[in-house]
């Protein structure tokens, strides 16, 4: 059987030319965007039916759909198929100069028998670690591809463990009449008492030296698998497929080059825990498009590697185009952070909707990371019902989730300064502009830390309808212009703490609005409001005690 041409004429271009940018403030300052290279095949194709496989949902196909594409990358390359069918398998390797391809009808399914996955040094969330073999995997590839419109089903309900607060009683109630086991306060369920072992351990699975596989057996099955991984592999295309009930994160390019995801549907359950669509990690020359995102954890991610380990590694992820996707569900829509150690940079963002995401856009590190996040232009994003914050800047991130359960408490964080050291994170020159947001908690908020500032922002063209407004915490350098702010809290509208060298031009807020600023901070000033209307509200501005009034200047 041969493939259509007609098809593969598409992607046999050699060069995918991304647009530029022009006309647009935003990108004034931006290198030009990447030109990212992608793959070409032969249209030999080769069955999976041709070496066995059957796709009656019972006969287990790893040997056949590994050894169709062996074949096809010892031939010289081409398409493997995956006809119409429900195609239960094991882990499937893939190989350079192989396309994937899957027919509509075609459901790619993994086993729930965990004896077929292999304990692996692999990664987790940016450090070496033993996981489960990937249902999906390439290493040291180049030109690769999975296409199609088929479903990849990485049968993740049989892996994840499953908080209590966020299932209904009686989904709760069937969890547990399933089978495996519950943690003792009786709030968490995990299908094994093998992942309950792990998870009892705070660095399960990360690496020790003097220790192999073997020392991890009885956590095995808590050690879950992202469902696709690609390690180190050049010039690489998925598009058009559904990808999703992943263990753990969906899709985890890691150390790749000129990556093109294109028109993928990306879904796991918004309960499941490390449930991220994409995380791109420590890759150069990357274009995501037109993709849709519904998942448990955070939409569209980018990584760089884990504190020290990321900082050894020191590979950025960089020259990247996102534009025109959807995210439903996740924690954030766009996001980067918190694993960053190895820094990020030129970095696009264009024509994106996040609906329903707890945060819009998010912007995550800690103490410990290090790296250095710059050069990162955002512009045209549309949200909607954002229980969190529509764009939010946080240099304390605990590795929770974003919005609190109902009851949940959580402490105030105490800010201290410490020494700059090589473990001091920073986020810097983001361009941010025509944002629109209907429904949100909070507006704008920037969280820096006081030795190291979140710094050289500007955010412009931007309406937002929220219940708060706009904190901006150990920030500096900061320009908002053009900002309408619609929050149900009439005071304040902004909160400042110890901030410097805050820019609003032309600030509009609800004529209900009894205070407009509220300073707090020793280390607050020059703030300065341009062209803006402040006779509307009851109280221009409330000031610590010791401030002077000089740090607030308004101007006509």
């Amino acid at each position: 059987m041969r493939t259509s041409r007609n098809y593969f004429s598409s992607i046999k271009k050699g060069i995918l030319a991304v647009i530029v940018l022009s006309g647009s403030s935003v990108f004034a300052q931006a290198p030009q965007p990447p030109v990212v290279q992608t793959v070409s095949f032969r249209s030999d194709t080769i069955n999976i039916v041709n070496h066995g496989a059957k796709g009656d949902g019972h006969f287990l196909n790893t040997t056949a759909i590994n050894k169709a594409i062996e074949q096809s990358s010892l031939q010289g390359g081409g398409v493997v198929l995956i006809p119409s069918g429900l195609w239960l398998t094991g882990p499937i390797i893939l190989k350079s100069n192989v396309n994937l391809h899957l027919k509509r009808d075609a459901i790619l399914f993994f086993t729930d028998d965990f004896d077929q996955y292999k304990l692996i040094a692999a990664n987790w969330e940016g450090q070496p670690a033993w996981r489960n073999q990937s249902p999906i995997s390439g290493t040291d590839l180049t030109n690769i591809a999975i296409t199609g419109s088929g479903v990849i089903d990485g049968n993740g309900d049989a892996w994840r463990m499953v908080k209590k607060s966020k299932l209904t009683d009686s989904q709760w109630k069937n969890l547990v009449n399933s089978g495996g086991v519950v943690d003792k306060s009786s709030q968490i369920w995990y299908p094994s008492e093998k992942s309950l072992a792990g998870s009892k351990d705070k660095k399960a699975g990360v690496m020790t030296a003097g220790t192999s596989s073997s020392d991890y057996e009885h956590i095995k099955d808590f050690l879950r698998p992202n469902l696709l991984v690609l390690t180190n592999c050049k010039k690489v295309l998925l598009e058009g497929v559904t990808i999703q009930n992943s263990p753990a994160w969906n899709l985890h390019p890691l150390l790749c080059e000129d990556l093109t995801l294109r028109r993928l549907l990306v879904r796991n359950p918004w309960y499941g825990q490390n449930g991220d669509g994409v995380d791109i990690e420590s890759c150069k020359n990357v274009l995501i498009e037109d993709c849709t995102f519904d998942v448990g954890d955070d939409g569209i991610c980018i990584k760089s590697g884990r504190d020290k380990s990321g900082r050894e590694r020191g590979k950025p992820t960089e020259n990247v185009l996102i534009r025109n996707n959807v995210v439903y569900h996740a924690h954030g829509g766009f996001v980067i952070g918190s694993e960053m150690s190895g820094g990020a940079k030129n970095i696009w963002v264009q024509d994106c909707s996040f609906i329903g995401t707890d945060i819009g856009l998010r912007f995550k590190t800690k103490r410990g990371r290090g790296g250095t996040v710059e050069n990162i232009f955002i512009e045209n994003i549309n949200m909607i019902d954002i229980p969190g914050e529509a764009i939010l800047f946080d240099m304390y991130y605990e590795a929770v989730d974003p919005v609190p359960m109902a009851g949940e408490k959580r402490e105030k964080v105490k800010a201290e300064k410490i020494p700059v050291t090589e473990e001091t994170p920073q986020f810097k020159n983001f361009h941010i502009k025509n944002v629109f947001v209907n429904g949100a908690e909070k507006g704008i908020f920037f969280r820096g830390l006081p030795e190291m500032n979140i710094q050289d922002i500007t955010i412009e063209n931007v309406t937002i309808q929220a219940k708060k407004g706009i904190d901006i915490i150990e920030a500096s350098n900061i320009k908002l212009k053009d900002i309408i702010i619609f929050s149900k809290e009439t005071a304040p509208v902004v909160h400042i703490e110890n901030a410097q060298n805050i820019v609003f031009e032309n600030l509009k807020y609800q004529e209900e609005a009894s205070l407009l600023f509220d300073l707090y901070g020793e280390n607050s000033k020059n703030i300065q409001v341009i062209k803006t209307d402040v006779n509307k509200v009851k109280t221009i501005s409330k000031m610590e005690s010791g401030l002077s009034k000089s740090v607030l200047k308004i101007k006509k």
